[in-house]
């Protein structure tokens, strides 16, 4: 019975109902600029060499801390300075999207790249806007729940802007299936103009130096420049091991000779479950023990999960094996990433809530995309056995600074006006 009530908070919660809804529009367009644009442009017979080029869409997503001071300085003349650059930016992607069914990528590729990404600047500016309103709006005692809640909408929207749009475009045009996404995104807008304002809303910096400026010194006097280099360290590496094994992931699976549709049926039903169990549990364990103690138990899980893919390396051929691997690394993920998100948010001052986020997600980001690069370069000369038991080596420096930036018995609580020294 207990571990329903955390559900039963967030069908019945306003603010929580209100950061599934609003997380579910944060992860709407991801796909729509790479993996199901992606898909467009095979069907159109775009050059294989073009598509990769297109991945480079995503720069605004580890880019965004670069404007995101300009959020925490200047308030929209409606819902104030959190909900006012939602529903901006959220007005602006249902345009955005809409467009696209306008474009036709095997006769004007440049304009289906200016659009696009124009979907990746606003979509970068909405989890600027939505991870700040998110930070502001839940109290000391929600962030665990309250991470979880967004997480699992965002991981839904993903999955309909991937899976289902890639099944409706077997039956319906594409530009009919992006017309579809786009109007999916009202959701967003609703539930902007529904949510409710934060209590704490901090104040808005004075000049935009302040808000450029400010946030790095708050920070770096709050903790102190050695802890809060340690903690940068452990945003960039914490991740790590598992951000190897999802690089790998899918090319190892095709090359030990399951299918791709095998692959993608598992990972789109029971992998999509597997992870929303995570999510929702993790935000079930985080509220009963604290968001340093899940770091800890989440982080040795994750690392753990790997094992799963190891397995398959020993083991014959079988669908069985590969469910459990898939379902198991699914599900960790699902943990860590709720118990990372409340993390992020402990680290966050109010007055800075938009900047600061942003830099410490673009940090996380860069983790898993720059220094997991290799990753294919590194299991080609160890081999995939030894490749997978070194994601576990991999994952051990950010577990190693547990002890440094979360200590077990630590209260990691938001940074407010009264702890800033400035």
């Amino acid at each position: 019975m207990k571990v329903t009530q955390p559900l039963l908070k967030i069908l019945h919660s306003r603010k929580m109902a209100s950061l599934l809804l609003l997380g579910f529009a944060s992860g709407l367009p991801l796909f729509l600029t790479s993996r199901t644009l992606q898909a467009w442009m095979k069907d159109a017979q775009v050059d294989l060499g073009v598509i990769g080029w297109f991945s480079l869409i995503g720069l605004p997503y580890t880019l965004k801390f670069l404007w995101s001071p300009l959020l925490d300085r200047f308030v929209p003349p409606i819902l104030g300075r959190r909900r006012g650059w939602l529903l901006l930016t959220q007005v602006g992607l249902l345009v955005a999207i809409a467009a696209m069914s306008l474009q036709h990528p095997q006769q004007a590729l440049q304009l289906v790249a200016m659009n696009a990404m124009l979907i990746a600047l606003l979509s970068a500016t909405q989890d600027i806007a939505g991870d700040a309103y998110r930070t502001d709006v839940l109290e000391q005692q929600e962030l665990g729940i309250g991470a979880s809640t967004w997480v699992l909408g965002y991981r839904v929207a993903i999955l309909v802007s991937g899976s289902l749009a890639l099944i409706l475009a077997d039956y319906l045009p594409w530009p009919t299936v992006y017309l579809l996404m786009a109007a999916l995104m009202a959701v967003g807008v609703v539930t902007t103009l529904w949510a409710p304002e934060p209590i704490v809303q901090g104040h808005p910096p004075k000049s935009l130096m302040d808000a450029v400026y400010l946030p790095f010194k708050e920070f770096f006097q709050r903790l102190g420049i050695r802890a809060a280099i340690l903690v940068l360290l452990f945003i960039l590496l914490f991740k790590l091991g598992d951000a190897l094994v999802g690089n790998m992931a899918t090319p190892f699976l095709l090359d030990v000779g399951y299918g791709k549709t095998e692959i993608g049926a598992i990972q789109g039903t029971f992998g999509f479950l597997a992870t929303a169990v995570g999510v929702v549990g993790g935000g079930v364990v985080l509220t009963k023990i604290g968001i340093a103690r899940s770091l800890w138990v989440f982080g040795i899980l994750q690392a753990l999960s790997n094992l799963g893919y190891f397995s398959l390396t020993l083991l014959p051929k079988n669908s069985l094996w590969l469910l459990l691997a898939i379902n198991l690394e699914n599900l960790c993920a699902g943990l860590v990433t709720a118990g990372f998100v409340a993390y992020l948010m402990s680290q966050c001052n109010h007055d800075f809530t938009a900047t600061q986020y942003a830099l410490l997600s673009s940090l996380m980001a860069a983790g898993g995309i720059i220094l997991a690069a290799p990753a294919g370069d590194l299991a080609k000369t160890t081999g995939w056995s030894v490749f997978f038991l070194l994601t576990l080596v991999a994952a051990l420096p950010g577990l190693l600074l547990l002890p440094v930036v979360a200590p077990w018995n630590s209260r990691l609580e938001p940074a407010t006006e009264s702890q800033n020294n400035r």
